[in-house]
């Protein structure tokens, strides 16, 4: 069971995997909001669609904005890792064609210092340019790994590393940008909307918009890494290096210092600085059940077990959700 896991852990950590997700990702990620905007529009038009011109009116804007909101924070989340990796030099994934030339030449070297069977040549030549099945990684681990007591494979899918909170401290300059490029943008684009667009009962006021950034952004992204960092900055102390133990005290610390005080500091900046300036009264925001789905990418960021680092170029779709929750005054 165990190796079996394992096994899957290096499957899903195949760089030429990660690279063509991330490739990928803008036509999924873009074609996932048309599909969304779609049913919203069957909603509005079709399912829903009502006698009173007024309600009809109202449902055709609100249709429209969110819309508009949802392509925004999109492009916003897309946009995001070049910006971020741009300001903070910080490489991106590999493309396609490096990971391909990388492998090609692993493979050439390696098939040509040692006597392998059919079946492994087969397969070694596959992975140059093609993601291997699970049964063949297993294959390659069994042939390699036990017959012949090489490490090749880990040459070719390396095993995620144990970061230290250093390593993870590094990053949260990086993930803090990546994360407000898309909350910024959907903030900003909900606040255009409003300004230029038809008179509706659907708008929210900009402060509404401004708080439910914050809370996004402080409890949703930010401080988790901070609380992981801290976690795994105490267990360092204490010479603590077992990888459950590691995990578990990275979950607590992004639920402590993200769920728990994201959510009492953006509550209290909502209420104590934008609210006055607004004038507006803004009610308080309580953690549910979609932003703890959020954290995913923390738990990805920090990468002690295998098998998460494909999960790195999904992050859009989970800042994209923060982005439009933001534009749209999400609980107002």
């Amino acid at each position: 069971m165990i190796n079996n896991i394992k096994t899957f852990g290096k499957f899903l950590d195949q760089p030429l995997l990660i690279s063509k997700l991330n490739k990928a990702m803008p036509m999924i990620l873009l074609g996932g909001a048309s599909v969304s905007a779609g049913k919203n529009a069957y909603d509005v038009f079709v399912k829903n669609k009502t006698d009173n011109k007024e309600e009809l009116k109202e449902n055709k804007i609100k249709f429209h904005k969110n819309t508009a909101i949802l392509f925004a924070s999109c492009i916003g989340a897309l946009c995001a890792p070049k910006i971020a990796s741009k300001i903070i030099k910080r490489d991106l994934i590999p493309s396609v064609s490096d990971v391909v030339k990388n492998n090609c030449n692993l493979i050439d070297d390696f098939i040509s210092k040692n006597d392998l069977d059919e079946q492994t040549l087969e397969i070694l030549n596959k992975a140059k340019s093609k993601v291997l099945s699970f049964s063949e990684i297993k294959s390659l681990i069994n042939n390699l790994k036990v017959n012949l007591k090489s490490d090749f494979i880990d040459k070719l899918i390396p095993d995620p590393q144990n970061v230290s909170s250093k390593d993870i401290f590094s990053e949260i300059g990086y993930l803090s940008l990546y994360g407000a490029i898309p909350v910024v943008s959907g903030v900003a684009s909900g606040i255009v909307v409003d300004k230029f667009g038809a008179d509706t009962k659907a708008k929210t006021s900009t402060c509404d918009k401004i708080s439910e950034g914050l809370y996004q952004y402080l409890a949703n992204i930010f401080l988790c890494n901070v609380g992981a960092g801290c976690a795994l900055g105490i267990l360092e102390k204490l010479g603590i290096d077992n990888k459950a133990l590691r995990a578990a005290s990275m979950v607590t610390g992004i639920i402590l210092t993200g769920v728990v005080g994201g959510n009492k500091i953006a509550n209290l900046i909502s209420q104590k600085i934008v609210s006055p300036i607004c004038r507006t009264e803004i009610k308080e925001r309580k953690p549910e059940i979609v932003d703890l789905g959020m954290h995913t990418d923390d738990i990805a960021t920090v990468a002690t077990l295998s098998g998460l680092k494909w999960i790195e170029p999904c992050l859009p779709f989970l800042y994209a959700l923060s982005g439009f929750k933001s534009g749209i005054g999400y609980r107002n």
